[in-house]
């Protein structure tokens, strides 16, 4: 038995310098040749810091409107609603966001609406929606903010990002850096 408790009380101390000492060193030492040393991508913007890669609440009419989130944009508490699509509340949910969605975009179709603008992501703080999810949002941003559709449509083309090497992940765009381009737009 003593020999059990030797062993045991050996192997702690070990996992206790491995995962608290060594591996936190190393992971620190592979984000100081990341962007901006590991604390977020920042984007300055009229005197205002944003992080690139938290997502931002965007739900006025004349932007792109951001996905939803089940932590409101809070980055200390990310994290899913955690219902599935059969949870009664959480169809609810998704139902009052397709609601919205139609009553601020007349002539959208519940169908041609993309999942990415009713439902929340896994961590609650994806920044990035589809292409098709901003192909929706044109026509109500051309209207209100009087400038032409093919301008609007440009902007999402320049802000598409594509799959890492042409195969890993969907093409997507940044919700921020997309409404920093809009208001760009003259």
């Amino acid at each position: 038995m003593k020999q059990n408790i030797l062993s045991a009380i050996r192997l702690t101390a070990v996992c206790l310098l491995l995962f608290s000492g060594v591996y936190t060193l190393i992971i620190f030492g592979i984000v100081q040749f990341s962007p901006n040393n590991g604390k977020g991508e920042v984007i300055t913007e009229n005197n205002r810091k944003y992080y690139e890669n938290i997502g931002q609440k965007f739900d006025q009419d004349q932007y792109f409107w951001s996905r939803p989130s089940a932590v409101d944009y809070n980055a200390a508490g990310a994290g899913g609603s955690n219902k599935g699509p059969s949870n009664p509340d959480y169809l609810k949910t998704v139902k009052e966001r397709i609601d919205n969605f139609t009553k601020h975009n007349p002539g959208i179709k519940t169908s041609e609406i993309p999942s990415d603008l009713v439902t929340a992501s896994g961590s609650g703080l994806d920044p990035n929606i589809s292409v098709q999810a901003a192909k929706v949002q044109v026509e109500r941003i051309a209207k209100i903010r009087n400038v032409e559709k093919t301008k609007i449509e440009q902007i999402i083309v320049s802000n598409t990002e594509k799959p890492l090497f042409g195969l890993f992940g969907t093409e997507k765009i940044n919700v921020l850096k997309l409404n920093i381009a809009l208001d760009g737009l003259k």
